[in-house]
């Protein structure tokens, strides 16, 4: 696989693993039950707080036999509504999912440095936490969050209409909804303009599902038509036809719905969303704008399936007459269980449920094959592909099928008291690589199978999902109440874990997805994920579990700690950073370390070597390290030389058993959410940048969020030191020529508008004070020294190319000791400005006028002031983005804002 597309700068968690043939025959057989199904019932990173006991059990078996289906479109992560996604699913047991357009990539970040594809990433995760409370299932297009957008006209220029819309018509037929609900107008009032589009695209989808025409079966799987379409009315509740109490209270989840909701959305935490769980009334509203059933006065409605039928009485007609007896002693099974559970002893549910499983399948079965979600799910040649062979199964029986088989069997393994563990002795082990000699990659994975009922069950195969089978794996094991049986796999993986969506890379604002399928995307998670499967008797019935293999480990603070083990390449050799600053013509003395890390169990020896630019030179050409097991080291080189001015790249390779290790590997880590691993090039690329730094200053920094200003300065060979915010009252500041506070610092750290006050006396008494970009609405935060103000929302300049006019050239900001000009806004990146204040005090000077096309000039971006008798400067510049790109611009602008010596 080929990962020289990614810059390590870019990267932190799936790459695809190849199953064997065999191995994905094995998986097929053990857990048929599953690969068809809803996420509820496959292993998921964490459960949500309601998926566990008698919420888990009396919660399933309430939703058994509930057929309806909703998709919800917008277009980011924390666009979605999650009272309305808790109160369908975890309230009216109905199968929810959320389609995003985006991963949220272009946003910013209040919890780390991670920016780009890197806090798509966690975004994408965060969603993925989200749902597993909320309890609904979450998909995805090819889009890019290229960043903010204006309108609906500027984000179709950076992604194709028919690309994407194709890709939520693919997700509509696959998830087959019968109502599907937009979060936006479509219309201008959404603001954002990717919110416009997920309203226009939307609202087309549903018109257009049913077109095999336009968006054919071979592409885009078997056609479908939802039946109702709905927007949200949060915006405008007094137009809504539809009111939903989702505050409404639960007394076997011991929760409302709104309070489940609010959990959800504060696993948002990139965004800083976290949000009350309010008690109460808490109403949802719903403007219905199309139906193809249903009462036609969207007024007279009174449920959100008011005209769907969704009941089994109206799916039984549809069943195979021979097998029509079956269901009904199915659906009576059930119906019995309901009536009979008791939350204390739920062992006498065991028998009914695991026969209600057996006539539900058998009931499937007479169906015959599963109906194709896309065309290349379709056996034939591709003349057939036009319409559905007639021995596919009814879709919509099909999934109502599927789902009553997935909930029965996970509430007949929860009335039994089974649970099953995966785990190994470390949370990461390598690839198995052709080209290695004499290499340990296997992982030993210790299965679990705990019976915590009162029911005897016993365990008929165990094997480990991506890895060929190997002898031994058909086990007769009984497993007798209050014990567990234990018993040791083996797994090998073929390619290292990283996000699937990764794995092409993307052309310009769209990820390359070799193709988009059924699945959502806990589905593809846990498909690469390494995992494993064990078949179970559990009341005369074959059952399947499948989990994630784990490191189990107690931590001395916050207790039991649970990491998924990945899959990662055997060697990874780790720059320190994926883009650096270098002064052009100037001669350079810069230490190079490079991290060179070994997953094999084993101690190795390693070749480590750069690879330099013209004009720069290494002391060695080469040095050896012997890593001891699972270990790594520090192999530092000193680089002299000088370079021009552009763009250079240096490499780092490590040859182990002279095959060379190139990929760099970064972790994403945060509590809540799944850890990651992505890959990217073991290169730096050098931004040569001509500058000219004075002498005597002296910089104290106090960093921001997804601040590289700190770094950029260092690298340019300014003194630059960092100032803790806590300790300000008891530093001397006396001693810098500048203090730089970085970008939205006041809303991060409690202790900035504490200790403002100093910041503000040391600016009196004759300091640089220079302030990049805060919230929307700084004027919520009494910091600055003359007051400004912002409209809502603030105004922003995300056009990069758009023109800047300099309005006082000769101001030293803008002159001294560079001369800032049309050349310094080549090249930015995603946007020029960022929250922009629309007026401000007359004591402020804009340096700096720009818009994007057609909207007012804003003089907001670069303001200056004098105080007492230093100098406050207010920058909205989205700096943080340029840095990390190397811009040369925005390299010399911060050189000039951090250069006047008192």
């Amino acid at each position: 696989m080929n990962f020289a597309f990614l810059p390590n700068f870019a990267v932190r968690g799936k790459a695809i693993r190849r199953h064997s043939a065999v191995a994905v025959a094995t998986a097929l057989a053990v857990c048929v039950a599953l690969t068809c199904l809803p996420s509820s019932a496959r292993a998921q990173w964490g459960t949500g707080l309601v998926d566990r006991g008698v919420a888990l059990l009396g919660s399933t078996l309430d939703g058994i036999g509930t057929t309806g289906r909703v998709l919800t479109i917008a277009a980011h992560p924390d666009d979605e509504d999650t009272p309305l996604i808790a109160w369908l699913t975890r309230g009216e047991h109905v199968e929810t999912a959320y389609l995003s357009l985006t991963r949220g990539d272009g946003g910013q970040n209040l919890i780390g440095d991670e920016l780009g594809e890197s806090l798509g990433a966690i975004r994408t995760q965060e969603l993925l936490a989200a749902r597993r409370i909320d309890g609904g299932r979450q998909f995805f297009t090819r889009a890019y969050d290229f960043g903010f957008s204006k309108n609906a006209e500027e984000t179709f220029e950076h992604w194709p209409h028919d690309s994407i819309l194709g890709d939520v018509v693919r997700v509509v037929r696959a998830y087959r909804p019968h109502v599907i609900v937009a979060f936006f107008s479509g219309t201008p009032r959404d603001g954002h303009g990717h919110h416009q589009v997920s309203g226009i695209l939307a609202r087309e989808a549903w018109d257009l599902a049913g077109d095999t025409l336009r968006f054919p079966v071979k592409d885009y799987g078997l056609p479908w038509t939802p039946l109702k379409f709905y927007r949200s009315g949060r915006q405008s509740p007094n137009t809504a036809n539809l009111r939903i109490n989702t505050g409404k209270y639960d007394p076997l989840l011991g929760r409302s719905y709104y309070e489940i909701a609010a959990e959800s959305r504060s696993q948002h935490k990139s965004q800083g969303f976290g949000v009350l769980q309010r008690k109460g009334v808490m109403w949802t509203y719903l403007i219905r704008e199309a139906s193809r059933v249903g009462p036609d006065n969207p007024s007279d409605e009174r449920t959100l399936f008011d005209g769907v039928d969704t009941t089994w009485a109206g799916r039984r007609q549809a069943v195979p007459a021979r097998v029509a007896p079956v269901l009904d002693s199915a659906l009576a099974a059930v119906a019995s269980a309901r009536a009979t559970y008791k939350p204390d002893d739920p062992s006498p549910l065991v028998p009914k449920l695991a026969r209600a499983l057996q006539q539900f399948r058998s009931v499937r079965e007479a169906l015959g094959p599963a109906p194709a979600a896309l065309a290349s799910d379709i056996a034939g040649d591709a003349a057939s592909l036009g319409s559905r062979s007639p021995n596919q199964a009814n879709p919509e029986l099909w999934d109502a099928l599927s789902l009553a088989i997935d909930r029965t069997q996970q509430a007949l393994l929860a009335a039994a008291g089974v649970a099953v563990e995966a785990t190994a002795a470390k949370a990461t082990f390598p690839v198995r690589e052709a080209s290695k000699r004499n290499v340990n990659d296997s992982l030993a994975v210790n299965l679990s199978i705990y019976n915590r009922g009162r029911t005897t069950i016993e365990l008929t195969a165990a094997s480990m999902l991506g890895t060929a089978p190997g002898a031994g794996e058909a086990v007769r094991v009984q497993v007798a109440p209050d014990s567990t049986a234990s018993l040791t796999r083996y797994s090998v993986a073929s390619s290292p874990d990283t996000p699937w969506w990764r794995a092409r890379g993307r052309q310009g604002h769209d990820w390359f997805l070799a193709s988009l399928d059924s699945r959502d995307e806990a589905q593809r998670e846990a498909s690469l994920a390494t995992q494993a499967a064990v078949s179970l008797n559990v009341g005369g019935v074959a059952t399947s579990v499948v989990v994630p293999v784990i490191y189990h480990y107690a931590d001395p603070v916050k207790g039991d700690q649970q990491v998924p083990v990945a899959a990662v390449p055997g060697i990874t050799t780790n720059l320190a950073s994926g883009v650096e600053y270098l002064r052009a013509g100037v001669p350079v003395d810069r230490e190079v370390r490079v991290r060179v890390q070994s997953s094999y169990p084993d101690e190795v020896s390693l070749r480590v070597r750069l690879e330099v630019p013209e004009g720069l030179r290494a002391d060695s050409i080469e040095r050896v390290r012997t890593l001891p097991a699972s270990g790594s080291a520090v192999v530092s080189f000193h680089l002299s030389g000088s370079v021009k001015e552009g763009t250079h790249e240096l490499r780092a390779i490590a040859y182990h058993e002279d095959v060379p290790a190139t990929l760099s590997e970064s972790t994403i880590s945060y509590d809540h959410i799944r850890p990651m691993h992505l890959y990217g090039a073991s290169n730096t690329l050098y931004s040569a940048v001509s500058v000219v730094i004075p002498t005597g200053i002296r910089v104290g920094y106090i960093l921001g969020v997804a601040d590289g200003g700190l770094d950029a300065l260092r690298q340019l060979g300014i003194p630059a030191e960092r100032l803790d915010p806590s300790a300000l009252g008891t530093t001397d500041l006396s001693g810098f020529t500048s203090i730089v506070v970085g970008p939205r610092a006041y809303e991060s750290n409690p202790e900035m508008l504490r200790q403002n006050p100093r910041l503000m006396d040391y600016v009196e008494r004759g300091g640089t004070l220079v302030v990049q970009y805060g919230a929307q609405d700084m004027s919520k935060f009494p910091v600055m020294p003359y007051p400004m103000q912002w409209t809502r929302p603030a105004a922003r300049v995300t056009i990069e190319q758009a023109p800047v006019t300099v309005l006082e050239p000769a101001n030293p900001l803008l002159s001294n000791p560079n001369r800032i000009s049309a050349r310094d806004w080549d090249g930015w990146v995603q946007e020029r400005s960022t929250y922009m204040p629309s007026t401000f005090d007359s004591h402020y000077t804009g340096l700096l006028a720009m818009n994007d096309p057609g909207e007012p000039v804003n003089n907001g971006s670069l303001l200056t002031a004098q105080f007492g008798s230093g100098r406050y400067v207010y920058v909205t510049l989205a700096l943080f983005r340029q840095f990390p790109a190397g811009v040369p611009g925005a390299a010399r602008l911060l050189v000039n804002l951090v250069s006047r010596v008192r």
